[in-house]
């Protein structure tokens, strides 16, 4: 029998493989959390391998919540300024948004990571709606009580002047700003909270000190926990509904005039809306000075609250409280609130020449309280502290989706603001008309329902929206005041600013936007993520991907420019598959069914249980195939989609009285390919985008640089040793020693097509595709591995393993000087612009059948990594791209 493996030689074959895990976080809410890690390897250039793109500018940051460097700190010194402000002593609210946002960008355009494919069946948007919270005006009358016991003698809060709530926000910015809180007494602070804001409690839980931080910190806690006041953020619904709430006054707030006359019960409703938001995030910023000052008196040993307390302070509090400290984490580094003295008459200063007037961009607050004063006192005027780096990371976004006229667009935008800050009331800034105006509301539509048919918003992996768009609107000032909460939100405000402020782009496409479909304009068509037709075309050269939008030439024929809906099916396997019957939430079967080790013990594994497998391995070498995309044809008979108001879920006070919805022209998409295998005739094919399929990145991998094949890959007794010097990674199979990929157990089966052989198959289901295994073996973890790679030279699938019998040595020194030329490969293919028509074509035949595919593209992940990586996820499907 031969001997079996020692753990020194599994951390040898293993050097540099990711492995996959999910394991449950007690201190996170709900699904388990999963992850990469490389075991084996401590060098942090294989540790920091992964399989989506750092967030490229600082003016993103706020689309996740987890810890993150964004890349541009390296050569920004704003960046970094911004990134040591984060280093002081504050409480790390332990919330996230699922799916991490960071995944939702893999490296391969149109693609996620492994953590976003898993979340993503259990995320935020499958939370039902919060009850209550039907619309922006008034709620339901359970919501209403609850409010007005709060605002009682007999409850925790006085009805405290707009102005004056204004005045305390502006009073914690200046105390969060300075860290000051620390440097005054207990009761000072307690005064300050209870005095007129809050009104005291009986319940005393710290003893010692009746005025401490303890109790005000669990008096706030409790407040905040209050069922039926507050508006709960972990329901995505309400965070693009943030900056409605705020500013979404139809016409927009101060700045722009109003034209649309609304009934005063409306207004009333409206501004009573907004003051309890406000008064959400007032509270919320009291919580968190207070939770940063005991943390930062922790971190220094100068607080009298032990750490444990701090725990008990998470424990208690819920998630819709995790979520307000979010928000007023957001509020308190990007909100800036000025009060300022009216001067009747005095015209606005004009922006000098030249400057961005989106970042100058200001909400005014009049008080309204001084009615009998002919004019107000004074004002309150809510701006942006980061306006500048928010417009810089709207024009990155704009550049990198090659967007039409980019090189005016900054002067544009600025001439039309400059038009716009000269506007007096009664006179438009807008350039569309009022009757265009007045025929679209200002608010925002959910269209998960597909050609008519309703589907469970508690079944929708992605929330689609459709939003109306104006100047200077809403979704303008949350992406440039900067108050964004982690999700998707962050995707439709950058898109919805770049229209909002690109008047040309806004007279050709008009102020309804699908921002969950796609849309020609000026000679390219630009795609949400969230629709699958961007997902398939990302994988053309040219492409370009990023913040949730994918831009590309592809026209659709005889489209001409405007909005687009696509109709597509979901895939059933995934929608059996949501909620509590996630994947993700069997964590022990995902880590066993990619284990290294496959269904071995660490004790009895042995050398001949691995093959080294590759995917271009036949008897008779498979044919040529050239394959180019003629056309994208959305030509069927479009079928009309009544967007479905949100009176439904959370409906805008306009969509409550309007008489017409827009109509949405939904079209099947197909592909036509012109495509050319081996000698025989040309042909076309056209491929239709039935099913709305989901590509993974297949995780990146780093050959171990302590295994070389030293015999030829022909001889029967193929033996590995210790690589002591470094090699080149590209090296094939003709050379006496060259590197391999990672081992695969035979516990994994898989299938290889050829690409030849797929599309002559058209009507092949996959259970057919997968009933012959490459080991001749059947079971339930087979997958097909769709080689797209042609024309390069073949390499061994080694049959077996004899036992490694080199020397221990340390993994360390194994790797110095070695790993180089693995880490500037996958440096360069992470920055190389890959794509091609034929790897548009095998997403499409994906998208046709309904497969989920994982996309390994050579060098930069092996085969193997990518087989077990496909085991983690449950999916049947690896393309393999060259």
């Amino acid at each position: 029998m031969a001997p079996s493996l020692t753990d020194e030689d599994i951390e040898k074959l293993f050097s540099g493989a990711p492995q996959f895990f999910a394991r449950q976080e007690t201190h996170f809410h709900g699904a388990p959390h999963p992850s990469v890690a490389f075991v084996f390897d401590e060098e942090l250039e294989i540790r920091d391998l992964t399989d989506h793109v750092p967030i490229q500018d600082k003016a993103w940051g706020a689309i996740t919540a987890w810890p993150h460097l964004t890349r541009d700190t390296e050569h920004d010194a704003a960046a970094k300024r911004q990134e040591h402000d984060k280093l002081k002593a504050h409480l790390h609210v332990k919330c996230r948004e699922r799916p991490n946002m960071m995944s939702m960008s893999g490296l391969e355009k149109g693609t996620m990571g492994y953590q976003a494919a898993l979340e993503l069946p259990t995320g935020d948007s499958l939370e039902e709606e919060q009850f209550g919270f039907e619309s922006l005006g008034t709620k339901a009358r359970v919501i209403v009580d609850a409010r007005t016991h709060m605002m009682s003698h007999n409850g925790m809060l006085h009805r405290i002047a707009e102005p004056e709530l204004l005045e305390r926000l502006q009073q914690n910015s200046d105390i969060y700003r300075n860290n000051d809180l620390k440097t005054r007494t207990s009761t000072d602070s307690y005064k300050d909270l209870f005095h007129n804001f809050m009104r005291p409690t009986s319940a005393v839980t710290d003893q010692a000190d009746h005025h401490g931080l303890h109790n005000q910190i669990r008096a706030l806690l409790k407040c905040l926990g209050v069922a039926n006041v507050w508006i709960d953020f972990s329901r995505v619904e309400w965070r693009i509904r943030l900056g409605q709430v705020l500013w979404g006054e139809n016409d927009g707030d101060e700045l722009d005039d109003g034209t649309a006359i609304h009934d005063t019960d409306d207004s009333r409703e409206r501004a009573e809306e907004k003051y309890w938001l406000l008064m959400q995030i007032l509270l919320a910023t009291e919580l968190l000075i207070r939770l940063d000052a005991v943390t930062e008196g922790i971190e220094v040993g100068v607080s009298g609250i032990r750490p444990i307390d701090v725990v008990h302070f998470e424990r208690a509090a819920s998630q819709t409280v995790k979520w307000s400290l979010l928000l007023a984490r957001s509020w308190l580094d990007n909100v800036e609130i000025v009060k300022e003295e009216d001067v009747p008459l005095q015209r606005p200063p004009q922006p000098r020449r030249g400057s961005s007037w989106l970042a100058t961009l200001a909400s005014k607050v009049t008080n309204r309280y001084h009615k009998r004063s002919p004019v107000p006192l004074y004002h309150f005027t809510i701006k942006g502290r980061h306006g500048q780096r928010q417009v810089d990371g709207l024009t990155h976004f704009a550049k990198r989706l090659m967007w039409p006229g980019i090189d005016r667009y900054e002067s544009r935008i600025s001439e039309n603001a400059q038009l716009a800050a000269e506007e007096t009331p009664g006179r438009r800034t807008s350039s569309l008309s009022i009757k265009s105006l007045q025929s679209y509301n200002y608010g925002a539509w959910d269209i998960t329902c597909n050609h008519g048919k309703h589907k469970g918003r508690a079944h929708a992996q992605r929330r689609r929206l459709a939003a109306a768009l104006h100047e200077s609107g809403w979704l303008t000032k949350s992406y440039v005041f900067g108050l964004v909460l982690p999700g998707d939100s962050l995707y439709h405000y950058l898109m919805a600013t770049l229209l909002e402020n690109d008047t040309e782009a806004m007279a050709k496409l008009g102020p309804f936007a699908n921002l969950s479909g796609g849309f020609v304009y000026s000679g390219k068509s630009f795609w949400s993520s969230n629709c699958v037709v961007g997902r398939v075309l990302a994988a053309g050269k040219g492409a370009a991907d990023c913040m949730g939008w994918i831009s590309t030439d592809v026209l659709p024929d005889g489209i001409e420019d405007g909005w687009l809906t696509i109709e597509v099916e979901d895939v059933a396997d995934d929608m059996a598959q949501l909620g509590k019957k996630a994947r993700l939430w069997g964590k022990k079967k995902v880590e066993r069914e990619s284990s290294i080790l496959g269904n071995s013990k660490e004790s009895s594994v042995q050398a001949g249980d691995f093959i080294i497998p590759h995917e271009n391995k036949y008897d008779t070498p498979p044919p040529k195939v050239y394959a180019e995309l003629l056309s994208l044809d959305l030509n069927s008979p479009p079928e009309p989609v009544t967007a479905t108001p949100l009176s439904e879920m959370v409906p805008t006070p306009t969509v409550e009285h309007c008489t017409k919805c827009p109509e949405l022209k939904s079209y099947p998409a197909r592909l036509k390919f012109f495509v050319s295998v081996g000698e025989g005739k040309e042909e076309e094919y056209e491929v239709a985008l039935t099913y709305d399929v989901n590509f993974v990145t297949a995780h990146p991998c780093a050959p171990s640089q302590r295994v070389k094949v030293v015999k030829s890959p022909t001889s029967p007794a193929l033996a590995f040793q210790r690589a002591d010097c470094p090699a080149d990674v590209s090296s094939n199979g003709s050379k006496s020693g060259f590197r391999t990929g990672h081992p695969l157990h035979n516990f994994y089966e898989f299938t290889v097509l050829h690409i030849s052989e797929l599309i002559q198959k058209p009507d092949t289901p996959l259970s057919e595709f997968l009933a012959v295994s490459s080991f001749g073996k059947s079971g339930s973890n087979r997958v097909l591995v769709i080689d797209c790679i042609t024309g390069f030279a073949e390499q061994p699938q080694v049959p077996a393993f004899e036992r490694i019998m080199t020397p221990s040595s340390s993994p360390i020194s194994d790797r110095k000087g070695s790993f180089s030329a693995a880490a500037r490969m996958h440096l360069e293919s992470q920055k190389m612009q890959f794509g091609s028509d034929m790897e548009i074509m095998v997403r499409a035949v994906c998208a046709q059948r309904g497969w989920n595919a994982i996309i390994s593209r050579r060098k930069r992940s092996c085969l193997a990594c990518a087989i077990r990586e496909a085991g983690a996820l449950a999916w049947k499907v690896v393309i393999r791209v060259p």
